[in-house]
């Protein structure tokens, strides 16, 4: 059943609960706003809401800077308001997972404070301490050019204590037994309240060893099975989406040759190439990321995304792909950040050209993985390169041309709403789009719909077809006895293309386009010849339209193996 592994062919969609709803007229979104918004997230067709840290917290990191594991943040809600929450997308098929942010707590959490105020307390050693400041404190920084030092030294504790990110985020001590025991403990109370999953926050450094005399941090891979058997245990189609920005020779460590470790992981090498991709408009790199990255247990699955709440992290490609993309997205210092990404939104990096916006949410959404939308992506949103490091693509949802785009009622929102320029609430905003069926938030519905109607894509193989040109990308999936096949390309010229679809018989000589009438005939040498305009996409199943009828109960010997 397709049902059986729900993420495999879901479509999420990322908000953080303070700027997307605000009912109470605070300027803080909260869970009884959240909630109201339910239908227009049904109708968009999103199958998974990711939320962002809504926990206590001083809110020095947007909320990543958590004071209290098992609460609500009082400007968000209750308890009560946040089980409601849940229970409402249950009701209408929608699933939630949440950020689980433990590879640090704020420096405000009870347990730091009981900590820094004896040797002998019993949360000293749930934290990383050392007796003088490490030779290699000037090492290993998250945010560089912003952060100073990753140990910090606390005159309460007289000593100093280990942050992989700012100095207000003390690193929890994850090798201890006790601690682990505790993360067990937060995923058990959140899943009984109803949510389905977790986004696990910086799992790299979650795993890794810490301490002093540490040079070089081991990662412990046996935590990561733990806490999946932990989690099928409490609730068996639960799952863990891991945040882990590595090498593709260490992906199998991440999911566990059998598929015993993460259900999920962000695909950050692909997403770091599709950006060169579109910048270069070579497909080439992509290519071989894709390649790269296609191991995996049957039971695992890639996240997909284009932007995401953080800065676009270009570190693993190389200087001279970096430049490019630094050129063509982010060539003002203002929109780069820490010296390997760039800060803005989708949209204005794209110079808000509708073709290559769509492009670019065409391959995320047929590249094999799940895709993952960012909240006010799907209608274009900009960015306010005026805020701080991560905060430019941070704004409030723009909902409406009402004031403060129908956001709140309060004169002083989480963050300022984006008021001039082409990106403004009064240009952008749901409403309006809405009402336009030509519009980007229209043509969202209608992509996510379709990506859902080709379960190939998050089941099947996958295969890239060579093409004498290498602006053009072309993708096959094979599953359970049909086939589809997409083909984008990347210049700002219009490409013809010819290739074989690969597909034996007849059924390769006829590619049925699902967007369009345009549909493709092979010649008479079984190759067919594509003329995609400048930026433009086609999304093909291979021959009829008869293919439920000849889908097969199960994967065809030899025709559809898995990767691995």
């Amino acid at each position: 059943m397709i049902d059986d592994l729900w993420y495999k062919n879901g479509v999420f969609y990322c908000l953080s609960v303070g700027t997307y709803m605000d009912a109470n007229g605070d300027g803080i979104g909260d869970f009884k706003g959240l909630l109201r918004r339910l239908d227009y997230l049904h109708g968009l067709g999103i199958t998974a809401i990711w939320l962002m840290p809504f926990q206590p917290s001083p809110g020095k990191d947007d909320g990543y800077d958590i004071a209290d594991y098992y609460g609500v943040d009082p400007r968000y809600g209750t308890l009560g308001d946040f089980v409601e929450f849940t229970h409402g997308c249950r009701q209408r098929g929608i699933r939630v997972i949440i950020d689980l942010v433990v590879n640090h707590t704020s420096d405000a959490h009870p347990w730091f404070r009981d900590a820094r105020s004896s040797p002998d307390s019993e949360y000293r050693d749930w934290y990383v301490w050392a007796d003088k400041k490490p030779a290699n404190a000037d090492k290993g920084m998250v945010f560089p050019g912003v952060q100073k030092s990753t140990w910090t030294r606390d005159k309460e504790a007289g000593a100093w204590y280990f942050h992989r990110f700012y100095d207000f985020q003390p690193d929890l001590n994850t090798s201890n037994p006790r601690v682990q025991a505790e993360i067990l403990k937060i995923m058990g109370f959140w899943i009984q309240l109803g949510v389905s999953g977790f986004r696990m926050d910086a799992v790299p450094f979650v795993i890794a060893t810490k301490g002093a005399k540490v040079r070089t941090p081991v990662e412990q891979y046996d935590m990561l099975r733990s806490f999946r058997e932990f989690l099928q245990w409490r609730q068996g189609n639960a799952i863990i989406l891991a945040e882990a920005n590595v090498l593709p020779d260490t992906d199998m460590e991440y999911f566990g040759d059998d598929g015993d470790r993460m259900h999920m992981m962000f695909n950050f090498f692909v997403n770091q190439n599709l950006f060169y991709a579109l910048a270069s408009a070579d497909s080439r790199p992509l290519a071989k990321a894709l390649k790269a990255t296609k191991p995996r247990p049957a039971t695992a699955q890639w996240g997909l995304f284009l932007r995401n709440h953080d800065e676009l992290d270009l570190g693993r490609l190389t200087k001279a792909q970096r430049d490019v993309v630094f050129e063509k997205f982010g060539p003002d210092k203002r929109m780069q950040l820490y010296d390997r990404g760039i800060r803005r939104r989708l949209a204005p990096m794209l110079g808000g050209d509708r073709r290559r916006l769509e492009l670019a949410y065409s391959l995320m959404c047929t590249l094999p993985g799940t895709p993952v939308i960012r909240y006010g992506d799907e209608i274009g949103m900009g960015d306010n390169l005026d805020l701080p490091e991560r905060n430019c693509a941070r704004t409030p949802m723009q909902w409406s041309t009402e004031p403060h785009a129908g956001f709140t009622e309060s004169d002083k929102p989480i963050l300022p709403l984006i008021e001039k320029g082409p990106y403004g609430y009064e240009h952008v905003n749901v409403a309006k789009q809405r009402r336009d069926p030509n519009s980007m938030l229209n043509w969202t519905e209608r992509i996510v719909r379709m990506r859902k109607e080709v379960p190939e894509i998050g089941w099947g193989d996958f295969k890239v077809i060579a093409t004498p040109d290498p602006a053009v990308l072309v993708i096959r999936y094979d599953w359970r006895n049909n086939s589809v096949l997409f083909a984008h390309n990347l210049d700002e010229k219009p490409r013809e293309v010819a290739f074989a679809a690969g597909v034996p018989g007849e059924a390769g000589k006829l590619l049925v386009n699902l967007l369009s009438e345009d549909h493709s005939q092979a010649n008479g040498h079984g190759k067919h010849t594509l003329l995609l305009e400048a930026y433009g996409y086609r999304w093909y199943r291979v021959g009829g339209l008869d293919y439920l009828l000849k889908r097969s109960d199960i994967d065809t010997a030899g025709k559809t193996a898995h990767p691995t």
